[in-house]
């Protein structure tokens, strides 16, 4: 049987309202970065901009900042000052509305019941010390896409970000994870479709007695003060009548913590330390906690509805909505999707599944930041059984220069440009080094941890952290060069301080080129010196060159950066290439193939067509099992095998059309846009044999891989 993950994400992205104005950070150092600063309306009414009153006008407001400033109005850094901590406006204390009570935990861990209407509230218990703490957040990001079931199950949840220990894990334990199950009692068939132009989802659910249908989605913020993050699940009667139950089991921190369950004035409550959870179901139904978990029923009969919706708050007071103020936040929320893509500049080919892609993109931003997950789970296998399970939810710097021309090039300038001034941001500290990745939040924990789960299908161990954070990648110093060319290309201007901390990257590369390293795949074998590594060093120093030939940064060590380019290219021509392959190597003095070859070759590495066109061949004879393309065929320190990277297909398609090839790329990429899943989403990686999805899903890297891809064929088509 085809696995093609029955799975699929939600969720919305806004920030709190805000203006932008342009500040500096000084560093420790005394350098200064420009960046955007985020003022949320709440906290700073008497800004320069007009108070946005309705949801409509804020729509409006938010668009017509990104339109004029050129920066994403749900992404947005927040700091500010010389010498000072980042401001955090997302720390600004909230306050109630007038008559809204307040309601807070006895000793006896019960809740006083809190008052009916819109503004209800209920505080989490904590501590005197922890209530002195500034409530967190006014301004909130919405991008924690949860992964759905087919069967209307919730099995995957991190809040309140998506690096955040997870809420439902059902995903990776069935037994002990967590999930948020709403499914018919009878059996069911059920087929599933976004809304078109959206990432609202829809669940249809067929039983002999009737037909429903499931409508899932992470809501945007009102005008007013509500939870901060609210799941809306609305059962909408077809045909006949369904009778669905209801199953909401949240297991906090990776099931590591069970949650105090409650039920007052038919509202359930999921409480923990710092963490509240409400659960509200319309028409108001029997709730009921029975074996650690509240259980309900529903009947839905043909032009019926039902209203389910859970708020969450962490370390903050909890506000519940009404449900006419649901219902017309939904409604809100899918339109702001459609006119998102309505913005969008793409009209190539595969058009349908090139938006499906940047919609899954955009959920992967984080948007406080404008960090770019690679993926919103942790785990999920890359071979059924096997240890090679990993945490995906951060952002790489290896990624970043794919990230902004898929951005780019479908007229996303907007999150491209958030994109590239969060990793400098996110890099200042260890300037000039880089790690290989950030947290979303621009931090460096993500120490690498075994969690006591069985895994996907029984595929442990379930990980959290990545131990690839301080391994030496050379290859992302061409990644972030390569990214300040496609800035700089785009029209954007490079300032003085940011040129400065550009060319002291290239001096980095200049010194350090000539060590082995761990190369893009971030093996847990011995280091080598991997080839892409060196022709990505090459390029940073390429991209140093030309962006000081421009005057976007100091011309000083130019002298100094054409030697160390001469001596790198040297080194790949003459010790990475395999004449008997007739192609460039994995590494140097080998005769392996590796694919990452095609991603230096497509950013731009060398002169010489015969070498590259050479290569493209001997990896596709190598490396490709029909449609698919494997990264390498030999050890890497890991134990059993994995499935062919998606990605890696993607580049072929962009590497045959940049030699020529191409009506082979347009009949290679029509049959791999075939193979998203029934939603149109895309796994890291794919069995050849049984087009069983593999590996964390939906992977950013895939759906950018399909963006470039169909990019790269239109313009072959045009030449």
């Amino acid at each position: 049987m085809n696995r093609r993950f029955d799975i699929a994400v939600i969720g919305a992205g806004m920030g709190g309202w805000a203006g932008v104005q342009l500040k500096h950070l000084y560093d420790e150092f005394g350098d200064r970065i420009a960046f955007a600063t985020l003022y949320a309306r709440e906290a700073h009414p008497g800004d320069k901009y007009p108070q946005p009153q309705t949801m409509e006008q804020k729509l409006r407001f938010a668009q017509e900042l990104e339109e004029r400033d050129g920066l994403p109005w749900d992404a947005r850094n927040c700091a500010h000052g010389r010498g000072a901590r980042p401001f955090r406006a997302d720390r600004t204390p909230r306050r109630a509305p007038p008559g809204a009570a307040r309601v807070r935990d006895g000793q006896d861990g019960r809740s006083d019941a809190p008052t009916q209407g819109a503004g209800r509230r209920l505080t989490s218990p904590r501590g005197a010390a922890a209530r002195r703490r500034p409530p967190r957040p006014t301004a909130r990001t919405r991008h924690n896409p949860p992964t759905i079931a087919r069967n209307g199950s919730i099995d995957w949840l991190c809040l309140p970000d998506l690096d955040s220990p997870s809420v439902f894990a059902a995903i990776v334990d069935r037994e002990r994870g967590g999930s948020f199950a709403l499914q018919p009692v009878e059996q069911f068939e059920a087929t599933r479709r976004y809304r078109d132009d959206s990432n609202v989802l829809e669940t249809t659910f067929t039983t002999a007695a009737g037909r429903a249908r499931l409508v899932d989605a992470m809501l945007f913020p009102g005008e007013g003060l509500e939870a901060q993050r609210e799941l809306v699940r609305t059962i909408e009667g077809v045909s006949g009548h369904v009778e669905f139950e209801l199953c909401f089991e949240p297991r906090f921190d990776y099931g590591r913590r069970q949650p105090r369950l409650h039920i007052r004035d038919g509202v359930g409550y999921a409480m923990t330390a710092g963490d509240t959870f409400a659960l509200q179901v319309w028409p108001q139904g029997d709730l009921t906690v029975e074996r650690g978990a509240i259980r309900g029923g529903l009947r839905v009969a043909a032009g019926e509805g039902a209203l389910v919706m859970l708020a969450s708050g962490h370390g903050e007071p909890l506000v519940l909505p009404a449900p006419a103020e649901i219902e017309r936040r939904l409604e809100l929320t899918d339109d702001y999707w459609r006119t998102w893509i309505e913005k969008r500049t793409y009209d190539g080919p595969w058009r349908e599944q090139v938006m499906r892609s940047a919609l899954a993109l955009k959920l992967l931003v984080h948007a406080p930041t404008g960090a770019v997950a690679a993926a919103p789970t942790t785990s999920l296998p890359e071979q059924i059984g096997g240890e090679r399970n990993w945490d995906y939810r951060y952002s790489w710097v290896r990624d970043s220069a794919l990230t902004i021309e898929a951005f780019l090039s479908i007229g996303c300038a907007a999150e491209a440009r958030s994109f590239f001034w969060w990793l400098l941001h996110a890099s200042q500290i260890s300037r000039p080094r880089l790690n290989v990745f950030y947290r979303l939040n621009g931090g460096t924990r993500a120490k690498e941890r075994t969690l006591p789960l069985t895994g996907y299908r029984g595929s442990a161990p379930v990980r959290i952290g990545n131990g690839a954070l301080h391994q030496l990648q050379l290859d992302i110093y061409g990644n972030l060069l390569q990214a300040a060319w496609l800035f700089a290309r785009d029209g954007q201007r490079i300032d003085a301080d940011i040129g400065k901390r550009l060319a002291a990257t290239a001096d980095h590369v200049a010194r350090v080129w000539t060590q082995k390293d761990a190369g893009i795949w971030e093996v847990r074998s011995e280091p080598l010196h991997f080839t892409q590594s060196k022709m990505m060093c090459w390029l940073a120093l390429k991209r140093a060159l030309e962006l000081a030939e421009a005057g976007a940064v100091p011309a000083e060590h130019v002298d100094e950066w054409r030697v160390e380019l001469e001596r790198i290219g040297e080194f790949v021509e003459t010790r990475c290439w395999s004449e008997h392959k007739r192609s460039y190597s994995r590494y140097a003095g080998g005769e392996e193939l590796d694919a990452s070859v095609l991603l230096a070759l497509i950013f731009g590495y060398g002169d010489d067509l015969e070498r590259t066109a050479s290569t493209v061949d001997a990896i596709q004879h190598e490396l490709a099992e029909g449609l698919y393309v494997r990264r390498y065929l030999r050890n890497d320190g890991l134990h059993g095998e994995e499935g062919a990277f998606l990605t890696c297909s993607f580049w072929l398609v962009e590497a045959l059309a940049q030699v020529g090839r191409a009506d082979e790329a347009r009949a290679l990429m029509d049959a791999l846009v075939g193979r998203v899943n029934d939603v149109g989403l895309l796994s890291e990686e794919i069995d050849p044999t049984s087009d069983e999805f593999l590996g964390n899903f939906p992977q950013g890297l895939s759906h950018i891989g399909l963006i470039r891809a169909a990019v790269a064929c239109g313009l072959g088509a045009r030449r």
